[in-house]
Order: C-alpha cells, then sequence, then structure tokens
C-alpha cells in the first residue's frame, strides 16, 4: 500500500469510533474522518465472533486487498478504520468491492471522476 500508514493505537481507534463518520453494508462497518496529514492511515478490526484466528486473518487479508485495489481512487489525508462483519468471510469477492466501493463513495473519500486524487 503505496500512500498508507497502519493504525495500531487504541485510542486512534476510539476516536475514530467517537468523532468520525460511518457507512454500514451488511460486509463491514466504515469509520473515517479527515486529517491533515499526506497519507491515509489504515486500521482493520475483527472481533472473535468471526471465528477462529484462520477465519479473521481471511477477512483482513480481504478487506485489504479491497483497499489495495482502490487505493489509488481515494482522497488521501483520512484515518479509516474498518469493522468487519461475518459476511466479509463468505461473501462473494466482487459484492464486498462493490459495497467498499459504495461506501467510500458515500463517506466521500472516493475522487471526483477525471480528477487525479492528492
Amino acid at each position: 500500500m503505496e500512500h498508507t500508514v497502519s493504525l495500531k493505537q487504541n485510542h486512534e481507534f476510539r476516536r475514530l469510533y467517537n468523532k468520525g463518520k460511518s457507512a454500514v453494508s451488511p460486509y463491514f462497518v466504515i469509520y473515517c474522518r479527515k486529517t491533515g496529514r499526506p497519507v491515509n492511515r489504515l486500521g482493520i478490526t475483527t472481533g472473535v465472533k468471526l471465528g477462529n484466528a484462520v477465519k479473521r486473518n481471511r477477512a483482513r487479508r480481504r478487506i485489504r486487498a479491497l483497499y489495495r485495489t482502490h487505493e489509488h481512487r481515494l482522497l488521501a489525508g483520512y484515518d479509516i478504520v474498518v469493522v468487519a462483519r461475518t459476511r466479509a468471510i463468505y461473501g462473494r469477492y466482487a459484492e464486498l468491492e462493490r459495497c467498499f466501493v459504495q461506501q467510500m463513495k458515500k463517506l466521500g473519500m472516493a475522487a471526483p471522476k477525471g480528477d487525479k486524487p492528492q
């Protein structure tokens, strides 16, 4: 991920949950908040409810792949947390991708068509 740093601190996740904008889909919940940084920061959360470590890691890999393939279309300067839901493990990838793009547009993070993201 070329213009992305990982979110790791608990207080950063909590700040996004409390003060960030959110978008909900059957596959995941996305929280975002604009920052003044030149890069995006991404955090992925998978709860124990999803299943064992193998299933949680599968969900993380799928979400990371979604983000990586659409990173060039997103505006820079956001903190993003993606909370996986159970359907993120078993859902079709094309459906996950459609929901991800739709949520990014809803949150105002997708660059307008014809414009290059900053």
